[in-house]
């Protein structure tokens, strides 16, 4: 962050926050209690919904007042489009509203897009696969509560490397610890510096995820994913009250394990569980099912992508795409 004094007429200060995630930077002005978000051309869509209205991404403002501007107070969801419809909308829109409950972060589900509104957004911006972010801050005090601060954006979808599904990822352990009393963990909060850190550390080596343990050394999940380790035909992740996020992918690949036959268990798992795994996998929505072969210099199986890893990784494209050709209807000719 950069902040400097200003002597102009009408301006008391002004001062400029950089997002690395975004290339974005914001301005503000305490004359209309405005911060006013630009982002580069090559890195946002010209349009997002800000509060229910599209308008272009270099003119959407928040109150410099804001909670989430001031404290990092605030919710987010990152999701992804196939055909132009987000997979599994309701069940994001389901899991921030329980984070904001439990977290008591008052707002009403009317505050949020629905589907509709998603839709409109990827077709201005000429979007069909796409990575969206809906983002819910603090809010700013007004007269009676607080406004807040409703944000939808959608970027084209980078997926990652085919080599990641095709021959696996090698993951880092983090030296930080995920301590099960911190009221945040479980819940996609804005305070993400953390997160962000332990897995920028694990790219910098090589790596394409942070694995995060407890204070218990009982294994948790990934800075931005969910962890499953296969051992004698069986699937096994850790147990929500690690604690660790709700996945939506995590549920979905849950559901597939009963559908496909493959016995599954969400159980407390240490290093060993995942040093002496048959095969292990990481999902997440953008990510969808990414398996590991290595924990830093340690081997997982034979460190090549299981067959359980592979049928539920089949099963969930073919979820994926059975979910859009419902959503979207057959092509006409």
């Amino acid at each position: 962050c950069r902040a400097s004094g200003s002597t102009k007429s009408g301006a008391g200060f002004a001062f400029v926050v950089y997002s690395s995630e975004n290339d974005a930077s914001i301005r503000a002005s305490d004359a209309r209690g405005q911060v006013r978000i630009r982002y580069r051309e090559d890195s946002m869509p010209p349009l997002v919904d800000l509060n229910g209205k599209l308008v272009r991404a270099d003119a959407a403002e928040v109150s410099v007042s804001d909670l989430g501007v001031l404290y990092g107070i605030g919710l987010f969801e990152t999701m992804r489009s196939y055909a132009g419809r987000v997979f599994r909308f309701s069940q994001h829109l389901d899991r921030l509203l329980a984070s904001a409950e439990k977290l008591k972060l008052p707002f009403q589900r009317e505050m949020l897009p629905d589907e509709r509104r998603i839709v409109a957004l990827l077709e201005a911006n000429d979007l069909s696969d796409a990575r969206l972010r809906l983002t819910v801050s603090g809010g700013s005090p007004v007269k009676g509560g607080l406004k807040h601060m409703v944000l939808t954006t959608a970027v084209p979808l980078e997926p990652v490397p085919d080599e990641y599904h095709t021959h696996g990822v090698t993951v880092r352990v983090t030296s930080q610890v995920q301590h099960s009393t911190d009221p945040l963990i479980g819940h996609k909060t804005t305070c993400y510096w953390a997160r962000r850190e332990a897995l920028h550390e694990a790219q910098q080596r090589g790596c394409a995820e942070a694995l995060w343990f407890t204070e218990t050394r009982r294994l948790a999940e990934g800075s931005i994913s969910n962890v499953f380790v296969i051992k004698d035909g069986t699937a096994k992740t850790p147990p929500l009250d690690t604690p660790v996020l709700p996945g939506v992918t995590r549920a979905a690949v849950i559901e597939l394990c009963e559908r496909e036959k493959i016995p599954c268990q969400q159980s407390p798992l240490t290093i060993d569980d995942l040093l002496d795994a048959d095969e292990a996998f990481l999902c997440n929505c953008i990510m969808e099912i990414v398996p590991v072969r290595r924990v830093e210099r340690s081997a997982i199986g034979d460190e090549k992508v299981g067959p359980i890893t592979t049928k539920l990784a089949n099963a969930y494209r073919a979820l994926v795409k059975q979910t859009a050709t419902a959503q979207t209807g057959p092509k006409k000719d």
